[in-house]
């Protein structure tokens, strides 16, 4: 059995999401019944600790359900694995802030990271104001996470900040080009007062040493932020490349030439372009394994994961990404341009991948940049993001 089966993944589930992609592209979010499966699934729950309910999986278990569900929809499969990383998450804040968002199971949790918003000391917790943009999955939001500044003026530290939906606005503004499906809207926060239990440190979140760790036994918990996140982000990336390259594939068996009339698979060129996405493909998924065991290794002997560990595993994401969108780009080059019709499904793999790229975590000079620095011994900004 496969590790996406194992997690509560079928075939069937990542039809589903293939057949109502168009749906969810003009919806710009989830289909409820998109919804609806991945609450069946189980998926939710994969990383919930187990003393909420949930399987408490390794780490890297998310990872091949997400980019298996990106072979039906990169956008679904992109919002379906942020909402299961969130429940991890939120795993990672103190017991008492546990208790109440788990209170009834893994919930659906958007988190806009970027620090945008300001929450000022008020008693025992904080005053929050703010806009925060790139809000995955916010239509449907039982609760939500955010970055902000908080504390005193001459004190300030960033840290997430956990509130329940209700408290917030929803601004829509998702008109883009790819991606739609994931209905990244902004949020817009008044003044919302927030106890400090649903406060933590964000330099905690990436060092790996939040205080929710010490609840549980599972090693997932003790992963580092940044390389979680980045990890999980690539795997729509990757899936769709593997889609596109099967698509590819079929479109080859049976394309006939406009004017020449010859068959497509015949060609040399078009074979080259086919067996050379493969053997890409097969060498994302050997880097892929090999920073993910490099991590795990770490975590399980009980290791602190250094700066370098995590900017290295920055840049490999970075370059899955990114080589992934260059073997898309490379088949529908060669593909004609009856791709392009809104009906096939490469070209909506394409101007989804197209987005992910722009994604701050796979800034691609910028990931190198940081992992060959810190192998070099050049200082790097504290508040980097690895």
């Amino acid at each position: 059995m496969s590790l996406a089966a194992e997690a509560g993944l079928t075939e069937e589930f990542v039809t589903g999401l293939a057949e109502r992609a168009a749906e969810a592209e003009e919806l710009r979010r989830l289909p409820a019944d998109t919804l609806t499966a991945y609450r069946e699934s189980g998926l939710a729950g994969l990383l919930l600790p187990a003393r909420y309910g949930g399987r408490q999986a390794e780490f890297g278990q998310i990872l091949d359900p997400i980019r298996r569900m990106a072979h039906g929809c990169a956008s679904s499969a992109w919002t379906l694995g942020f909402y299961t990383l969130h429940n991890w998450m939120l795993a990672l804040f103190g017991e008492q802030a546990q208790d109440e968002v788990f209170a009834d199971g893994p919930v659906l949790c958007p988190a806009p990271l970027a620090p945008t918003g300001r929450g000022m000391p008020d008693g025992d917790g904080i005053r929050l104001s703010g806009r925060w943009s790139w809000a995955t999955g916010v239509a449907d939001a039982d609760w939500i996470m955010v970055g902000a500044i908080c504390g005193t003026d001459d004190a300030p530290y960033p840290a997430l900040v956990l509130l329940p939906a209700a408290d917030i606005t929803v601004e829509d503004v998702w008109h883009t080009s790819g991606m739609r499906a994931t209905g990244s809207n902004d949020v817009v926060i008044d003044g919302a007062w927030v106890p400090q239990h649903r406060l933590v440190r964000v330099v905690d979140i990436y060092s790996g040493t939040a205080p929710g760790a010490d609840l549980h036994d599972g090693s997932a918990y003790r992963w580092p932020m940044v390389p979680a996140l980045a990890m999980v982000a690539a795997m729509p990336a990757l899936g769709a490349a593997e889609r596109v390259a099967d698509l590819f594939a079929q479109r080859l068996s049976e394309r006939v030439l406009a004017y020449s009339g010859a068959a497509q698979k015949n060609q040399p060129a078009a074979q080259i372009r086919l067996g050379d996405a493969r053997v890409r493909l097969r060498a994302l998924h050997g880097l892929l394994d090999d920073t993910v065991g490099r991590l795990q290794t770490a975590v399980d002997a009980g290791e602190r994961i250094g700066r370098g560990v995590r900017a290295d595993a920055r840049a490999a994401a970075a370059h899955i990404v990114h080589e992934s969108r260059a073997v898309i780009a490379d088949l529908l080059e060669a593909s004609g341009a009856s791709v392009h019709f809104l009906a096939n499904p490469m070209q909506r793999a394409k101007r989804d991948v197209d987005i992910i790229c722009g994604h701050v975590v796979f800034d691609y000079d910028v990931a190198r940049e940081l992992s060959g620095a810190l192998e070099a011994g050049v200082k790097i900004s504290p508040i980097a993001m690895i």
